[in-house]
């Protein structure tokens, strides 16, 4: 059982990406984001659920069948491995409660996330339409969890978004540790202003109207708000977006800047809107002028630190 620990944030992964030779081949993915980058800031939990249901390694590969009503896991040699993989994936969800996110290998059978390849029965053609039967299994039990493949990883938008995900939604694991509370809700809504309008304006304000009224069922009304808010967080944030959020920061500072330093502000914020310039040249900047004028409110909101910096996610946005 992978129970929750505030001081570490634990994500599962694929056994391949992490270098374990226990692909069909013999082989592994070995994932260098993850195993080089990420892995300093998360620990994670590595699992094959094809060796985990004894299959081996090297062995006959596996792939989607379409029999029509549905879609079982088949290895080159016939055998039907599908109810294996699905009480493994059911199994290792209910421990998965402390996971706080999960890497999946790319196009397997067992644990794809989208686009796997599904043959048809006849053994002629295939289509593009599949997910792993292990990767359904953890989907259907933990909804929130923040899933990604690795493939999708190499994309600096989509890796970003992940970790953001991964982060957030650790931090909502902490809070429910510490006691779900009136207060705590509204506190945390209060320090993910500004990543939520950035992500989907909409939910930021159906999300602060749900917390509008907590005298009735606090427990309820946090299970909507976390739905809620990861539903929101797995939106790419555009570069329009950022900009409109960058404003709304840069209106903080009108009174406190010089002529010069709110031309320089406004200028790198229009640079990073045109593409010239990176999220991180106006995050940095902004930092900055906190540093210079304190702002509490400002210094807490999750926006400007939404994950280590030292990942350098948003040196490539």
């Amino acid at each position: 059982m992978y129970k929750f620990d505030p001081n570490v944030i634990r994500v599962g992964i694929s056994g391949c990406l992490v270098g374990q030779k226990v692909r069909f081949d013999g082989g592994h993915k070995r994932s260098d984001f993850c195993t080089e980058q990420l892995a300093e800031f998360v620990e994670f939990v590595p699992v094959c659920p094809e060796m985990a249901i004894g299959l081996g390694t090297p062995r006959p590969s596996i792939r989607l069948v379409n029999q029509g009503e549905e879609v079982i896991a088949q290895t080159a040699k016939g055998v039907d491995v599908t109810a294996a993989l699905r009480d493994y994936g059911r199994n290792m969800a209910a421990q998965f409660s402390g996971l706080s996110g999960y890497v999946l290998c790319a196009k397997s059978p067992s644990c794809g996330m989208e686009r796997v390849r599904v043959y048809h029965e006849s053994g002629k053609g295939n289509a593009k339409e599949g997910v792993g039967i292990y990767t359904q299994e953890l989907m259907q039990a933990q909804p929130l969890l923040p899933l990604e493949e690795d493939g999708r990883l190499t994309d600096a938008l989509l890796r970003e978004n992940f970790v953001t995900r991964v982060f957030a939604l650790h931090d909502w694991q902490c809070l429910c540790h510490e006691g779900i509370t009136a207060a705590g809700l509204i506190a945390f809504h209060s320090r993910y202003k500004y990543l939520l309008m950035a992500h989907h304006r909409e939910s930021y304000l159906q999300l602060g109207k749900l917390l509008s009224d907590l005298s009735v069922d606090v427990s309820a009304t946090a299970d909507a708000y976390i739905e809620g808010l990861m539903q929101a967080l797995s939106i790419i944030v555009t570069r329009k977006n950022h900009t409109n959020v960058l404003q709304h920061l840069q209106g903080y500072f009108k009174h406190m800047l010089n002529a010069s330093q709110r031309e320089e502000l406004t200028d790198t914020i229009t640079q990073y809107r045109q593409g010239i310039l990176p999220l991180f040249a106006p995050i940095t900047l902004l930092r900055h002028y906190l540093k210079e004028h304190p702002n509490e409110y400002l210094q807490q909101q999750v926006y400007l630190n939404p994950h280590p910096e030292a990942l350098r996610l948003r040196y490539g946005i």
